[in-house]
């Protein structure tokens, strides 16, 4: 991800697998509100429902914005 700094001694903004509104497809940033962090690839997978744009994703974050909103990156789609 570009812009998007790990810091090995935090577990801050990291990986992880998520649930995600998305109207659109082609955004690559959400803010917190749309995404529901899951533990695991099959709780994403189990929690998406494409009929209410709800898709599972891996994302990374949340990462603090210049607006001062908490965002999630998309690193890919999980379908």
């Amino acid at each position: 991800m570009k812009g998007i700094r790990f810091d090995p001694e935090t577990t801050v903004v990291e990986e992880r697998f998520a649930v995600v509104y998305a109207p659109r497809r082609q955004r690559e940033r959400f803010p917190e509100n749309v995404v529901r962090v899951v533990a695991s690839a099959e709780d994403a997978l189990a929690g998406a429902d494409t009929g209410n744009k709800l898709y599972a994703a891996v994302v990374i974050g949340p990462s603090r914005s210049s607006e001062g909103l908490r965002l999630y990156y998309l690193v890919r789609w999980l379908d």
